[in-house]
């Protein structure tokens, strides 16, 4: 408790006395001072007098005085010694004059002789007399005094007159003294004062005066009104204050503050605490029959007399509510644990083993829970069955009595061990040794539980949405109190949070299984057979669920393969449908035999076109968000075309060891409607040559940004070449994060080329008759190559093609025979017109030609270029045939 503190604006106690103090001292000095000025003016009026008179009898009374009146010039004999006289005692003159009132001495000269005028009567019968009048000069003051004969005849006067004013600065002249002694007293009392003052405020505190008031007025009342006792012991160990709580509570004798808390009959426990300097804070003590919660501290923190200052309280009532109190917080924090933990993996089994773990031993001693097996499957049971599996265990050694994990259980319906789970009713019971029902399902194995100790049972059925799911038994035995009606309600509370995350967690399995068995169903199953390239891939889905990661391996006509990878943002059963759309798309646009660049262009107006129609749906999600590379690779040429829409770069790893990244330019993903065009680049790969497709799951994470993955990936590339299923391996040992929040695929194609003896070419001119020199360069070709078998067929193919492109085709024509697993036969030119196969009329001279090509091959379309189009059409070649 902090010590009350004045504000500026507020005067302390001290302070105030100070002031009073100082006023006072300064009143007395002013009242001094004004004593001493009016009792000067009084003394200067009486000196006046006491020093006239006396200088006018001794004068009158000296020796030889009246002889010199008596002689002839008594002026020039008494004019020296009056002079002398005056001097000598201060006065004003000395003034001689006979009866007749003529002057005989003067201070000045020229009064000598004149009479003189005044109240002489007194003087004149034998009395000296003394008066105050106002002068020229001033106020003066004047005395007479008679000069008498040897027979006492008065026969002159003596006056000496002296004005105030000359006697005040006599007086004014010790004035200083009075006035320095009054300051020295001033000060004096004022540092007396500020002495008193600060000791007076180191006493009270600086504080003020109504503070002090309210202090002192409060004090008693809140010191007896407490509902707590307050004790005030000092070192010594003497009680020096007790309220009146304090004394009810220890039963204090009414002389008790003085005394020794030994002395007070209190508990040895007690007394011995309150008598030493330990602190405490909350410590029960015995008081009679009452429980009290001390709390200790030392009072020299607050105060200037080191003590101990002791609170008290009854606690015996508040036993009871606080030990179910702190039940309900340890509930409470069970539940929040319980919210916390339960339902933070979305899986069955962790989630049930979550609730048994939450549940000891806060709760109970043993958990076990008990799930129905469509449950475990993802699958949701149509009614509650009697028949569960153990799923969890909690609380017990590995050679518990119990069913183990995995094990089917089942009971009879309504029977107490199925606690009414078939009912969808929970049930608690107290005492299992004395529940029949329940030791009849099994008894040997009932008598190992009761021999195990337990002996207390509560069943709750984990329900969630109307149905049940499975159930949660929890167990007590030892000295665990039996489980009651409370319990059973807490426990129906801590399984129905429970049930909501079991259930959540089975519709996640149920959804991730169907979007797994789509995603398999949509993914390619095994890579088509080819020679341009050797394939190997790698598919790892995210922990998180399946998401929309796909490839594909295409061959094309002409000895090309493409590779294709994309990358559908988000996870789920609409990643895998929208991956699976995509993927068909690809394919379907494949077979036109486009260039990567229309394949994207055509594909990105797809998706948008979806999108659009996706709109109307209540609970479409637009594709927006794909990405995708489409790559071909045309193993005559070595020649590699790559188009990208939003997806990363391609990495070629070279047979010298060198890494780098084909970069096509810039494209957005799939889907946005920005109606900018796809464009290509192209890069001429030597035979070995690795290249490695990707998705961002393998080179970008939390933990790691786009660019060091991508340098990442590099260094695992790099060095010396390795078959595809080793670089795969490398490359995910690497890269790959041991907790991957994404899907992640992979693709790695060694490139091989086609051996150049198995190519053959002509340049044909634009002339009817060359159609027969193709012909016989092509029976050479194939006899060479040991196909005779599919010559007649061949050269009927090349003459419909070469003479379509002669006749409605323009220059420059060309001729290419492929021999790999087909024999591939392509005859180009430059104009960019289809053909169209169609059924000729009997009537027609013409328009048979493609259709018999169409009857002689096995495939046959037409791609473009920039310099025109080629013609294609495969044939099936023998393994016997191959040379």
């Amino acid at each position: 408790m902090s010590r009350t503190r004045p504000s500026s604006a507020t005067r302390s106690v001290a302070r105030e006395v100070f002031l009073l103090q100082l006023v006072l001292v300064v009143l007395l000095v002013a009242a001094a001072v004004v004593a001493i000025v009016v009792q000067s003016r009084r003394d200067t009026m009486t000196d006046a007098r006491h020093r006239t008179l006396a200088a006018a009898e001794s004068f009158a009374h000296s020796w030889g005085l009246q002889k010199a009146l008596n002689s002839n010039d008594p002026t020039a004999k008494l004019q020296p010694l009056a002079e002398a006289a005056r001097r000598a005692s201060g006065v004003d003159a000395l003034i001689v004059y006979k009866l007749d009132g003529i002057t005989l001495t003067h201070s000045d000269p020229r009064q000598i002789g004149k009479h003189v005028i005044g109240p002489y009567a007194d003087a004149a019968r034998g009395k000296p007399f003394t008066r105050t009048f106002q002068g020229a000069l001033g106020l003066s003051v004047i005395s007479a005094a008679p000069v008498k004969d040897s027979s006492g005849r008065v026969i002159a006067i003596v006056s000496a007159p002296v004005t105030v004013e000359k006697v005040q600065k006599s007086v004014n002249q010790q004035l200083p003294i009075f006035l320095g002694t009054a300051v020295v007293a001033l000060a004096l009392a004022g540092g007396g004062a500020g002495l008193v003052s600060r000791r007076l405020s180191r006493q009270t505190h600086g504080l003020g005066p109504a503070e002090m008031t309210r202090m002192y007025e409060h004090h008693d009342a809140v010191l007896h009104a407490v509902r707590e006792g307050v004790l005030i012991v000092g070192r010594d160990g003497r009680l020096l204050l007790a309220n009146d709580e304090a004394r009810r509570l220890l039963d204090l004798p009414t002389d008790a503050e003085g005394r020794q808390v030994g002395d007070l009959g209190l508990d040895h426990r007690t007394a011995e605490l309150l008598a030493s300097d330990r602190i405490a804070t909350d410590e029960v003590h015995l008081a009679q029959d009452r429980l009290l919660a001390l709390n200790k501290r030392s009072t020299s923190p607050y105060g200037a007399h080191q003590g101990s200052v002791v609170t008290l309280r009854d606690t015996t009532e508040l036993r009871w509510l606080s030990g179910r109190a702190e039940m309900a917080r340890e509930r409470l924090r069970l539940l929040y644990d319980a919210g916390v933990r339960i339902g933070s993996t979305l899986n069955v089994e962790r989630t049930a083993e979550d609730l048994a773990q939450v549940a000891v031993p806060g709760f109970a001693d043993i958990v076990t829970v008990e799930l129905l097996d469509p449950v475990l499957k993802g699958e949701e049971p149509a009614v509650a069955g009697t028949e569960m599996r153990r799923t969890a265990i909690a609380g017990l050694a590995a050679d518990h009595p119990l069913h183990p994990v995995g094990e089917l259980m089942g009971f009879a319906p309504g029977a107490a061990a199925a606690g009414g789970v078939d009912q969808g009713r929970s049930r608690v019971e107290p005492d299992l040794a004395g529940t029949a029902d329940w030791r009849s399902q099994d008894p040997e194995r009932a008598r190992r539980i009761l021999d195990h100790g337990v002996h207390s049972l509560a069943v709750v059925p984990l329900r969630a949405r109307g149905v049940v799911l499975g159930r949660v038994e929890f167990w007590r035995y030892g000295s665990s109190p039996p489980f009651d009606e409370e319990d059973l309600s807490f426990a129906e509370e801590l399984a129905g949070r429970a049930a909501v995350g079991i259930d959540n967690a089975r519709r996640y399995t149920r959804e991730r299984t169907m979007a797994m068995t789509l995603q398999r169903s949509l993914m390619p199953r095994g890579l088509p057979d080819q020679d341009a390239l050797e394939v190997a891939h790698r598919y790892l889905p995210a922990q998180a669920g399946v998401g929309g990661d796909w490839f594909d391996v295409i061959p094309l006509p002409g000895a090309r393969v493409a590779l294709v990878i994309g990358d559908v943002v988000g996870h789920g059963l609409h990643a895998a449908a929208t991956m699976g759309r995509l993927r068909i798309a690809v394919h379907n646009f494949s077979a036109l035999d486009l260039s990567p660049d229309e394949l994207l262009r055509h594909l990105d107006e797809l998706v948008t076109h979806i999108d659009v129609q996706d709109e109307d749906a209540a609970e479409a999600t637009a594709i927006t968000g794909a990405t995708c590379l489409y790559v071909v690779y045309d193993s005559v040429s070595g020649q590699v075309t790559a188009a990208t829409a939003g997806h990363l770069p391609p990495a070629v790893a070279h047979p010298d060891g060198r890494v780098e990244f084909l970069h096509p330019p810039v494209s957005p993903p799939l889907g946005l409607g920005t109606g900018l065009p796809f464009e290509t680049a192209e890069l001429t790969l030597p035979e070995g040559s690795r290249l490695v497709l990707y998705t961002d799951g393998l080179v970008e994470s939390r933990s790691r940004d786009l660019d060091a993955g991508l340098e990442a990936l590099g260094a695992a590339l790099a060095g010396p070449d390795s078959a595809p299923e080793d670089t795969c391996a490398t490359v995910m040992q690497a890269l790959l994060p041991a907790r991957s929040a994404d899907d992640v695929a992979l693709l790695v194609a060694r490139t091989r080329r086609l051996d150049p003896a198995h190519v053959a070419e002509w340049d044909v001119p634009r002339d009817p008759e060359a159609v027969g020199t193709v012909r016989k360069n092509c029976a050479r070709q194939l006899a060479d190559w040991g196909l005779q078998d599919v010559a007649f067929g061949t050269e009927l193919i090349l003459s419909e093609l070469v003479t379509n492109a002669i006749r409605y085709g323009a220059e420059p024509i060309h001729v290419r025979l492929l021999h790999t697993r087909t024999l591939i036969c392509e005859v180009s030119d430059g104009s960019s017109t289809s053909p169209h196969i169609r059924q000729a009329k009997d009537t027609d001279e013409e328009g048979r030609g493609l259709f018999l090509v169409a009857q002689f091959a096995e495939q046959w379309g037409t791609r473009y270029s920039s310099r025109g189009k080629t013609i294609w059409a495969a044939q099936a070649v023998g393994p016997d045939d191959q040379s």
